[in-house]
């Protein structure tokens, strides 16, 4: 009996596959002949909602033959699970090239007969960098003019089938899927794909793969430009490889590809920055014998006689200055002389960064036919959910049609619920900022009190200090709750811009972006902010300490200054978010695949089709890119708001990068769907954002090297005050450092024991010893110091915005070359539809046609001749 149900399935195999003469790994309909451009799922269960989804479906899918679409369904019983329909979409010539005049696709008239830019003479050195030329460049170049169906003569059209290329197929597809309706629901008029994927009635929409990503298909008709793609950019092997930034355009769209044309540029020029910081960290290390300061630290005679006052109250006892001996050597890795040339060169990079991308991305939009996008943009663009939750309408006083919109009182309501939401998010993010900080407070004392009272801790206690051990600390639980509000807050990021009912798909992630951004940056960024400006700044001085809420002890610095917490907290907040990061985008994906795939493993290969490879593929959702800008653009403030006190962040931020472009290409290629082309002419909203980050990080860097850093008091020591000229930079820490007679502890600060009986203990500050008249207030070196940091922002700043404005003015934002072959594409482009336009005349004229007045052909030579002159 078991071997006959084994027969029986078996016989039921062999008619599924004799049932289609081609593979199912086709992308064609059943017929070998019309391209599947499109593909909807759905489950076919029997709940109570299961007639109004079939309802939906019939109206939908009627719609869309109406519209010209062509279908075709597979039963469940094709399906490898035995449960889902699959309908595939396929556009004619007719709907294609209707939709092409709507779209203002651009398509070739003519090939390019400029010539090809002067040879780089480096290109022989860049040989080992270079793909082969057929992926660099899968197409010729041509001229090329907006499609319309009056001059299909003009146009190169050697085949009907490949004309328009599988990513405008699909766009066009996915615009009519997103604009069809299905009905009327509680009496107003639903309609568009997305609807009915949330509402359960479709599982899944999306366009095709051409072909699996390990193999090259066996149709003959396929371009197997996905397996080109992982062979030649998506291997990690392959990391030293340039970009196939073209045929990337070419498989997804120009929005996919100006992100991984920007994530390239942008890694390129981290080279140059992460070289400079690491010669600047390698300085450091090499100078770190000679520093004096951590010399007269660590000497016994100097550093092992200075008494420190108690770092807590009454449980902390007094401790002797050279037990910071290592922690005041790792300092000067990162405090030295290189960082402030390291602080001005950033500034200045980051202005030949944007500059140079401007530029890139300029070129980018000659070679993509973007030239002309942004008007397209506003035109075509307006969002279905626009048009359906906006029932009134108003006459558009440029077009003079009606359309709908949204009224002023409606705006300004939810304007102002978006913002509250906002700024109560943000003030959540500060709440958690100062619990963080509370921690710290609180825990300082513990740990104070175990090293120091417990054996085992005692050889790492010169390294593992109680400051950095709840820095530490507190850069992973402050960590754990960024991961934590960023979870919550992108679900009602999307919310609450949704509910704004943004009229564009421009205006809608521009806005989802600002706020992500904000959100973002006060979580990432707000406790680096607060180690390096506001930790150890307001201490008070032994006898008169300041508290917050009254409660717990502000935190000092360590005698060495504040620099190296603000470097832990950077490397563990950057290091943590990139390995999490390349955690989400690479191993997640791969275990759900993998889940999903579990199923098909006994099945023979030819049984499980195209269509359902590509659904049990993760979505590429609307929303993917815009987490990969967020991610990228985090990691620039990260390198450049701070980058004064880490030079080795470029470094970082360079090998992630290396790796985050192969993560990036890897899983899109063979871990998710193939998603919606669509197109874009810039990053957007996000150049802006860089911009303002650009300027912020010269006033940042500025006040880390001048209050968080100590080089200026060094430098003020050394020029004013120090006495021997031998070694100017000797008696610096005695001089740093100030007396308070212990005699003077009030009650609440006064450490419960003395054993030593020591009279005096010495604080990192600038006040008169007990014995003066002015005691325990400010000495005049401190004003000396703050008016030189003063003086310094005010300098630095200065400086590198005069260099900063003048690069940026010296540098074009659209290469010369690139304008010159603009506008001779223009003038050819408008030569060729004149002298189209002339020979159609010419014609009507010879067959007798009345209309074609002699006038007529007149005007049009003469315009002719006007254009040429132009």
């Amino acid at each position: 009996q078991q071997s006959g149900r084994r027969y029986n399935l078996f016989l039921k195999r062999r008619l599924r596959i004799d049932k289609r003469h081609q593979s199912k790994d086709s992308i064609f309909f059943r017929d070998g002949v019309r391209r599947i451009d499109f593909v909807l799922s759905y489950v076919d269960d029997l709940n109570k909602e299961w007639e109004k989804k079939l309802e939906r479906r019939k109206e939908f899918e009627s719609n869309l033959q109406k519209a010209g679409l062509e279908l075709e369904t597979e039963d469940k019983k094709e399906s490898e699970d035995g449960k889902i329909f699959f309908v595939k979409i396929h556009a004619p010539w007719e709907v294609l090239i209707t939709y092409a005049e709507v779209l203002n696709i651009k398509v070739p008239i003519r090939e390019n007969d400029i010539p090809p830019t002067v040879e780089n003479p480096l290109d022989c050195v860049l040989f080992p960098l270079r793909l082969p030329e057929n992926v660099m460049h899968p197409e010729p170049d041509y001229f090329t003019a907006p499609f319309s169906k009056d001059k299909q003569e003009l146009y190169l059209i050697n085949d009907e089938s490949t004309f328009f290329s599988p990513s405008m197929r699909n766009r066009i597809v996915n615009y009519i899927l997103t604009r069809c309706p299905y009905g009327t629901e509680e009496g107003k008029k639903k309609f568009g794909i997305k609807r009915l994927l949330n509402n359960g009635t479709y599982t899944a929409a999306y366009p095709l793969h051409d072909c699996q990503y390990w193999k090259k298909a066996s149709d003959p008709n396929c371009d197997s430009e996905r397996y080109t793609l992982y062979m030649e950019w998506a291997r990690f092997l392959r990391f030293y490889k340039e970009q196939p930034l073209d045929l990337i355009r070419k498989y997804y769209g120009e929005k996919i590809g100006i992100y991984f044309a920007w994530l390239g540029f942008y890694t390129e020029m981290l080279f140059l920055a992460a070289v400079v910081g690491l010669i600047c960290f390698l300085y450091g290390l090499f100078t770190m014998d000679e520093n004096m300061s951590s010399k007269e630290i660590c000497d016994p005679s100097i550093g092992g006689e200075i008494i420190m006052c108690p770092l807590c109250d009454r449980d902390c006892e007094y401790w002797r200055l050279n037990t910071t001996c290592e922690s005041s050597q790792y300092s000067h890795l990162f405090d030295n002389v290189a960082t402030l040339f390291f602080a001005i060169f950033m500034g200045i990079w980051v202005t030949l960064f944007l500059e140079f991308w401007k530029r890139r991305q300029a070129r980018l939009k000659y070679e993509w036919d973007l030239v002309d996008f942004e008007e397209e943009q506003q035109q075509l663009q307006l969002r279905p959910e626009y048009e359906a939750k906006c029932t009134q309408k108003k006459k558009n006083p440029i077009t003079q049609e009606m359309e709908p919109y949204l009224p002023l009182t409606s705006q300004a309501v939810r304007f102002c619920i978006s913002g509250a939401t906002v700024l109560f998010w943000v003030s959540l993010i500060i709440a958690s900022m100062i619990a963080v900080i509370v921690y710290r407070l609180a825990v300082y004392a513990a740990f104070a009190s175990l090293m120091e009272n417990t054996q085992t801790l005692q050889p790492i206690s010169g390294v593992l200090t109680p400051q950095l051990a709840t820095s530490v600390t507190a850069s992973c639980l402050n960590f754990v709750i960024i991961m934590i509000l960023n979870f919550f807050y992108e679900r009602i990021a999307i919310w609450i811009t949704d509910m704004e009912i943004p009229r564009t798909h421009m205006e809608y992630e521009n806005r989802l972006t600002m706020k992500m951004f904000l959100f973002q940056f006060v979580n990432y960024y707000s406790s680096c902010f607060y180690v390096a400006f506001f930790k150890g700044k307001f201490v008070g001085y032994p006898g008169a300490y300041t508290y917050m809420f009254n409660r717990w002890r502000n935190e000092e610095c360590d005698p060495a200054g504040c620099l190296i917490e603000l470097t832990t907290q950077l490397t563990i907040v950057m290091a943590g978010k990139q390995i999490w990061g390349n955690i989400q985008e690479a191993i997640v994906p791969w275990i759900c695949n993998w889940w999903g795939r579990r199923k098909a493993r006994n099945n023979p290969e030819n049984l499980y089709s195209r269509w359902e490879q590509d659904h049990d593929l993760q979505t590429f959702g609307a929303l993917g890119l815009f987490y990969e800008y967020l991610e990228m653009v985090i990691q620039f403030g990260f390198i450049t708001l701070f980058v004064a006190s880490f030079p080795l962040a470029p470094l970082l931020a360079l090998m992630n990068n290396i790796l985050e472009i192969r993560v990036d290409s890897w899983k899109l290629t063979t871990q998710y769907r193939r998603p919606v082309a669509a197109k874009a002419h810039s990053i957007g909203v996000w150049q802006e954002i860089l911009n303002g980050m650009a300027i912020l990080s010269v006033v940042t860097n500025a006040f880390i090297v001048a209050f968080t850093s100590d080089m200026i008091p060094r430098l003020v020591y050394y020029y004013a005050y120090s006495e021997n000229e031998d070694s100017p930079m000797s008696g610096y820490i005695n001089n740093s450092l100030s007396v308070f007679q212990i005699s003077d502890f009030p009650e609440r600060n006064e450490p419960k024991e003395n054993p030593e009986n020591f009279v005096i203990c010495r604080y990192r500050d600038y006040r008169y010893p007990p014995d003066h008249e002015k005691r325990y207030l400010h000495t005049m070196q401190f004003w000396h110091i703050l008016a030189a940091k003063l003086a310094f922002i005010i300098i630095m700043e200065h400086v590198v915005f005069i260099v900063k404005f003048f690069v940026a003015w010296m540098i074009p934002d659209v290469p010369a070359d690139v304008k010159a072959k603009i506008k001779r594409e223009k003038y050819l482009t408008q030569k060729i539809l004149h002298e189209y336009e002339l020979e159609k005349l010419k014609e009507r004229l010879c067959q007798g046609d009345k209309r074609a007045t002699e006038k007529e052909f007149i005007a049009t030579e003469g315009r002719m001749e006007l254009s040429r002159a132009m």
